[in-house]
This record gives C-alpha cells, structure tokens and sequence, in this order.
C-alpha cells in the first residue's frame, strides 16, 4: 500500500473529517493519476469507483445525444466525483470527463458503501456536499439558460484554473464548446473578446489566464454564488 497520507490532506472534504475516518478511508483507497481525456465513468453504466481528486479535476456532463453535451459541473480537491453510490443509485446519468492531470485517491463503490455503514462524520459531510452539489448544478442549468456565453465562459475559465496548479491549461474551442453546450462560433467569438481585453491568451490549444481579476469582472454571479454555498456549508 503506498503512502497516501499527503495527498489525503490536499482533499478538502477528507482533511476536515477525524482521523480515524481518515484513516479508515486510506484503507480503502489507492492513489490514481488522472490523464486528461480519459472517461472515467460513462453516463448510463454502473459506477464501479468513487475518486476523491487530490491533484487533478473532473468534469461531470450531461450527455444529449449528437449534439454533444453540456458540463453541470466541475470537480477538484474540493469534492468528490461518483455521489450516485452515496444515494443508493448503482448507475450515474453524468459522464465523468478528467479534464485536468494529476493525482487522486479511488475507492471501490463496493467498499465506499461499507465504510459509509461504519463512519457517520463521512456520512454527513458527503451529505452536506450532495447538497452544495445539487444547488450548484441548479444553478449551472439556470446559468445556461439565461447567461451570455462570453460570461459563462469566464466563469468556466475561472472554476478550471481554480482547480489548475498553474495559469495554464489545456482547453481547445472544440472541448470548451461541448462543456458549454454551445457552437464552435460561439466559443471562438468569446475567447477572442476575452484576449482582446487582455484577459486570457489563447494559442494552439493552451489558455493562459491573464488578468484574473478582470475575468472575475466578466463572470456571471453564478461563480461568486457557487463558492459561497461551498464555503458556508462545508468550510
């Protein structure tokens, strides 16, 4: 068993819990590294593993046929990826996209549902984030319906180098366009107002934030009211 001690405590929703739970949960785990790209989990089939990312993130998405998709939300050491299993649910309507490399703990579901029988500080911090995670997803939904896509897309750019260990990160027009649900057209002419206010730089691929407080300006609310709820019910 490899020393998993570090990386737990880079899991916010794992370092606030006792450590015997702590401990239970290295147990139970083995540490991944997540590949940009890969499908951890696809929508419609059972779940077989939980992750608790400790490095790298996740996007969860609703697939709509051949249209593409739409992102309702995105996961890093913040939170969990796979709460189906926490419902009593074996099969998860979202595609688990990684969209951001690096490390982070799995655990079976088989051994997930035992340790919930046996830990209940784990237990009701999973259910207090089912809750922030319900409400956000509510809102991603409402944010699409009624946000320009220029602010939707800031406010994208701003959750993804949240969860990014540096101001650069891989994103093409093609992947932005899916997440957001929206054409190519739409991505390109946003992106390209966002560099000409020198805001974020875009090339072969790669965005480099810029000005992150000028990206903060060109977000919608929904960011500053998904970190709220975050951080009241679970900080």
């Amino acid at each position: 068993m490899p020393n998993l001690t570090p990386p737990i405590t880079s899991n916010r929703l794992l370092a606030a819990l006792p450590g015997k739970d702590r401990g239970r949960i290295l147990a139970r785990c083995d540490q991944v590294e997540l590949v940009a790209g890969d499908i951890l989990h696809e929508a419609g089939t059972t779940q077989r593993h939980i992750y608790f990312p400790t490095g790298g993130f996740v996007s969860l998405v609703t697939p709509m046929g051949a249209q593409g998709g739409l992102e309702v939300a995105l996961v890093g050491n913040e939170g969990m990826v796979g709460i189906s299993p926490l419902l009593g649910v074996s099969v998860s309507p979202l595609r688990h996209v990684v969209l951001g490399a690096g490390s982070a703990l799995r655990m079976s579901v088989a051994s997930f549902r035992r340790l919930l029988d046996s830990s209940q500080a784990l237990r009701r911090r999973l259910n207090l984030y089912t809750h922030v995670k319900m409400h956000q997803m509510a809102q991603t939904a409402a944010c699409a319906r009624f946000h320009v896509v220029e602010a939707r897309l800031a406010r994208l750019l701003l959750m993804t180098h949240d969860r990014s260990p540096s101001n650069e990160f891989q994103a093409t027009h093609e992947f932005l366009a899916y997440m957001l649900g929206v054409r190519r057209a739409g991505i390109t002419a946003a992106a390209t107002s966002l560099q000409k206010q020198r805001l974020i730089r875009y090339s072969r691929g790669k965005i480099t934030v810029l000005n992150r407080r000028g990206l903060e300006k060109q977000s919608c609310g929904c960011y500053w009211a998904a970190k709220e709820l975050y951080d009241r019910i679970l900080d």
